[in-house]
């Protein structure tokens, strides 16, 4: 889990007592925007949006951090079937591949009509889902998009709203062994569940259940459990948050 306070951590739970068993610290950097995982490589990946870097923490080792620029602002990271991470930059509308330590295999440049592209997950089939839309941008939308990243396959949303159809800041993606897809709709406090072909499903996450709003979204596909950093959010800033965990099928 990633607390922001005034030295970034990365802390370590148990997930089965959900117990703090030890933390991480990040060095040198604020600002974090998002962490992920790789089993393979044993390491936590970070990305810093303010100095355009990721940073690579070992979990089995002390004080071993590593960190490379991206040359872009970084905001969601996940780690695709080769292991190899992909960052996602919203401004520049990419989807950025590296190897675990940090050498740059391809850039993908997203349609222009993909704008302000959050968090992109690597499906099997080769092909990439991402979420886009600031809180202010007119289209909001989960699309599933060619794996060269020149067209749009698949696409959930359009204009602004609160509708099942519609999008108030998707903010980020899990994703199922059959290619289901859970979205963080964070301003409208929701994770919705939608088909491999991106049709909706249902809400799987209601507001009702959080008790502020869903930010970011961790699947245990083997425990079947979701993980969602419910956070408060405030003129424009983050001041709380707690991790609810939920069942899923």
């Amino acid at each position: 889990m990633l607390r922001d306070k005034e030295h970034d951590q990365v802390e370590v739970y148990d997930d089965t007592t959900f117990h703090l068993k030890r933390c991480l610290t990040v060095p040198n950097c604020r600002g974090l925007a998002d962490i992920t995982s790789c089993e393979h490589h044993r390491c936590i990946y970070a990305s810093y949006p303010d100095v355009k870097c990721v940073c690579r923490l070992d979990v089995d080792l002390q004080d071993n951090a590593t960190q490379w620029p991206v040359d872009d602002k970084p905001r969601g990271l996940s780690v695709n079937g080769k292991h190899n991470l992909l960052v996602t930059c919203d401004e520049a509308r990419k989807i950025k591949e590296y190897t675990s330590h940090g050498d740059l295999i391809r850039e993908i440049t997203l349609p222009s009509d993909v704008v302000h592209p959050w968090h992109a997950i690597q499906l099997t089939s080769g092909q990439f889902i991402v979420c886009h839309g600031r809180r202010h941008d007119a289209v909001q939308r989960v699309c599933v998009v060619s794996t060269d990243g020149r067209q749009i396959v698949h696409s959930h949303g359009g204009q602004r709203g609160s509708h099942t159809s519609q999008y108030n800041g998707p903010i980020y993606l899990a994703v199922y062994h059959n290619q289901s897809v859970l979205v963080a709709d964070v301003h409208n406090g929701r994770v919705k569940l939608l088909s491999p072909t991106l049709g909706y499903i249902r809400d799987v996450v209601t507001s009702e259940l959080l008790k502020w709003v869903p930010r970011r979204l961790c699947l245990d596909t083997k425990e079947r459990r979701l993980y969602v950093a419910d956070n408060e959010l405030k003129d424009g800033k983050w001041l709380a948050g707690r991790v609810v965990v939920f069942n899923v099928e």
